[in-house]
């Protein structure tokens, strides 16, 4: 995997992946923000594991939103200390039982951008399922 992040004026940023992919970013907060697109990684790779998981547990899921709070460290480097990634799960006779065990999968095994952050950082992870 390879990408290019190109300066563009004051503090704004390009980013291009290999594959033609580009996110805009800015220092100054009028794009999204270097942090910003971290936590949104969090919580896309989660997210993708646990729509998986359900599908593959033959959970009729027809939604998943991924609530993120983090906090970050008050001095320089603002890295993050914690972040807690809350899943709102919809669909018909879901097994809580399986929510949990997809949420749990993600966190300690499949998701990427999570373990890249373990040791570092302290990841809380919690579920709800949305009432119809």
């Amino acid at each position: 995997m390879k990408a290019t992040v190109s300066w563009q004026s004051d503090m704004k940023f390009v980013g291009e992946t290999d594959t033609g992919k580009r996110i805009e970013m800015d220092g100054e907060g009028s794009q999204t923000t270097p942090m910003e697109a971290v936590l949104l990684a969090v919580g896309a790779c989660s997210s993708i594991d646990v729509v998986e998981i359900l599908k593959k547990s033959r959970q009729a899921i027809t939604g998943c939103e991924c609530q993120l709070d983090a906090q970050r460290a008050d001095d320089a480097p603002r890295v993050f200390t914690e972040i807690h990634a809350h899943y709102v799960i919809e669909g018909e006779n879901l097994s809580e039982k399986h929510i949990q065990r997809a949420v749990q999968l993600s966190a300690e095994k499949y998701c990427s951008v999570m373990l890249m952050l373990e040791g570092k950082v302290k990841i809380k992870t919690s579920f709800s399922i949305a009432a119809k």
